[in-house]
């Protein structure tokens, strides 16, 4: 084996992380399914745990030498379980879709039906997309946001849910700026004999500091991936407080989908759960909304117009139809001077999927930096002039060189 760095190994990719770290510290990263993992939590992942194959669950393990990993793993449930007020958790799927996937696994059969968010209205690719697996499986149908106000519209959801009677309900969103309110779900839900899953990757850093409702106790299930809003390692999350469900859960999860679990991920989690019980995690998130306030009421005081009106949680969605820009080339302008968003849908939406109408912008990453409402007011004004001058070259890299001063006030560690 060798004993060589990896810029002595293989510089190429060495010179290209470097060049990724660079771009960090350089731009500002406004992509709200985005933040940075502390240096404790890459330790974990970066450790000897990447090496280690354990197939199984603590105690029930396919191979010899478990006993740490055992014991990690029982850390991150029992930490889990603690955060958000659960009975029990599974910490090994890879990633939120996986583990949506294996609550479907779970409680589902192939083509039953599933009501979930439409995917153009703020709802996610694992919630029924005809190109994901979700999609081909099981038989989604879909409610949306009310015209008017951009927000949920329970009243269709009970009648969607009563004329077509689904096996499960899904409650979460990947770009829907307002609170979610879990208990109208759950009686929906309960008049109807559905299960009712909460999927709260984008807000579980909110959820587990109070600043969100928590799922608990409407929901059947939860899941969630854990490197957005929650601060932590790459993967999924799952909880339940239902015995039968959790023995379900975990027999989807392994031997059914997965077989070995990433174990440095499992210890990165942990770690990360930790962190999220700290009073400085609870400071961090308060000033994650702030700012996305802060940004919100710079967008409307230039007349943009916000989907949902605004913002309750980490991210704002601009609707850029009533100035005839695509998604796409805002997003694409914005990354000229450093600042990085993603394109994304909004409610009826007439534009494709690969340019749409809006841009979604979230702070947990500039936040997790260190900047602060201020800088926020500064941010705000940079891509409001790009967006009122996307084709000006020259305004773009006036501001790219101002931020790149601004970023560099604040590294990443």
């Amino acid at each position: 084996m060798s004993k060589n760095s990896i810029s002595k190994t293989d510089s190429k990719i060495s010179n290209l992380i470097k060049q990724e770290h660079v771009r960090h510290q350089e731009g500002l990263d406004l992509i709200a399914a985005d933040n940075y993992a502390s240096l404790a939590v890459r330790e974990a992942v970066g450790s000897i745990l990447s090496s280690r194959y354990a197939e199984g669950y603590p105690g029930k393990r396919y191979y010899s030498g478990q006993d740490f990993i055992d014991q990690i793993e029982e850390i991150a449930i029992k930490r889990a379980k603690k955060l958000f007020g659960a009975n029990y958790a599974n910490v090994q799927p890879h990633s939120g879709s996986q583990a949506n996937q294996a609550v479907y696994f779970a409680l589902l059969k192939p083509e039953d039906k599933v009501l979930a968010m439409r995917i153009d209205q703020g709802g996610h690719l694992s919630h029924g997309s005809s190109v994901n697996f979700s999609g081909s499986l099981y038989n989604f149908i879909f409610y949306g946001v009310d015209k008017k106000t951009e927000q949920i519209d329970f009243e269709q959801i009970k009648k969607i849910t009563q004329k077509e009677k689904p096996k499960l309900i899904i409650a979460g969103a990947s770009s829907y700026p307002r609170q979610i309110d879990f208990s109208k779900f759950s009686q929906i839900a309960k008049e109807n004999s559905a299960y009712l899953m909460a999927d709260i990757a984008h807000i579980a850093g909110l959820v587990a500091t109070g600043l969100h409702p928590n799922p608990f106790p409407y929901c059947d299930v939860v899941t969630m991936s854990v490197h957005k809003t929650l601060r932590g390692a790459r993967g999924g999350l799952i909880l339940s407080k239902d015995k039968e469900i959790a023995e379900k859960i975990d027999k989807a999860v392994f031997p059914g989908l997965q077989g070995g679990p990433l174990q440095n991920e499992i210890a990165g989690k942990a770690v990360a759960l930790k962190e999220a019980q700290e009073k400085s995690f609870v400071q961090y998130q308060k000033q994650v909304i702030k700012n996305a306030q802060v940004l919100a009421k710079s967008f409307l005081r230039e007349g943009l117009n916000l989907v949902g009106g605004g913002t309750d949680n980490h991210l704002i969605l601009i609707n850029l139809t009533e100035i005839g820009l695509s998604g796409k080339k805002v997003q694409d302008a914005l990354e000229q001077a450093n600042i990085y968003v993603n394109r994304n849908v909004v409610p009826y939406d007439e534009r494709s999927k690969w340019e749409t109408s809006g841009i979604r912008i979230g702070t947990p990453a500039v936040t997790t930096k260190g900047l602060k409402e201020k800088e926020m007011e500064q941010i705000g004004s940079w891509i409001i002039k790009i967006i009122q001058n996307v084709d000006n070259q020259e305004i773009k890299q006036e501001i790219k060189k101002e931020v790149i001063k601004l970023s560099k006030k604040f590294p990443v560690l």
